[in-house]
């Protein structure tokens, strides 16, 4: 079975656009240190798939190629810096109660019909929301969450398992630990 990191999009990996979505590749601005931590991170597990709202979508704001245009330039610049994305996993719907919106599980679902060796017991979300580790542990997956957006928790959460300031941070602690 295989290991899989499941990652937020906006305030994980690029930064968030503050009361708005990113629309265009112009717009989307990596966190530094981001790019490596992902290619190290290609290395320590078997796949590594992007969950995201877009509810920009949904609002008639942008375009599916509008946002295929981000993620493929996002696969580019990880791919020349030596990583990967398996795949891209995206909710559009404005309704909360949509499956694909985490805290929902449908893009988990998804990308376990793509990849139906994903052992979820074994893999890992990483987010900057609530809803991500809801997302994450509803699947049975070790939770991530990086204080990129909001402040650090002071106390045990039962929905994390871990936080970090950045998800460079977290990739540095996952080499660490496989040394």
């Amino acid at each position: 079975m295989a290991k899989a990191l499941f990652l937020d999009r906006d305030g994980v990996i690029n930064q968030e656009k503050e009361g708005s979505y990113i629309f265009s590749v112009a717009e989307f601005v990596l966190y530094e240190g981001a790019l490596e931590a992902l290619a190290a991170l290609s290395s320590q597990f078997d796949y590594l798939f992007v969950v995201t709202h877009q509810r920009g979508i949904g609002r008639g704001l942008m375009t599916e190629d509008d946002l295929q245009e981000i993620h493929q330039h996002l696969d580019r610049e990880l791919r020349a810096a030596g990583g990967r994305i398996d795949g891209f996993y995206f909710a559009p719907a404005v309704d909360r109660n949509d499956a694909y919106r985490k805290p929902n599980i449908g893009m988990g679902l998804a990308a376990k019909a793509d990849f139906p060796d994903i052992d979820f017991d074994n893999s890992v979300m990483v987010g900057n929301n609530l809803s991500d580790m809801k997302f994450g542990k509803s699947l049975g997956m070790k939770t991530i969450f990086l204080y990129t957006t909001l402040p650090a928790f002071t106390s045990a959460h039962a929905l994390i398992d871990e936080q970090f300031p950045s998800l460079q941070a977290f990739a540095q602690s996952c080499i660490g630990d496989n040394k």
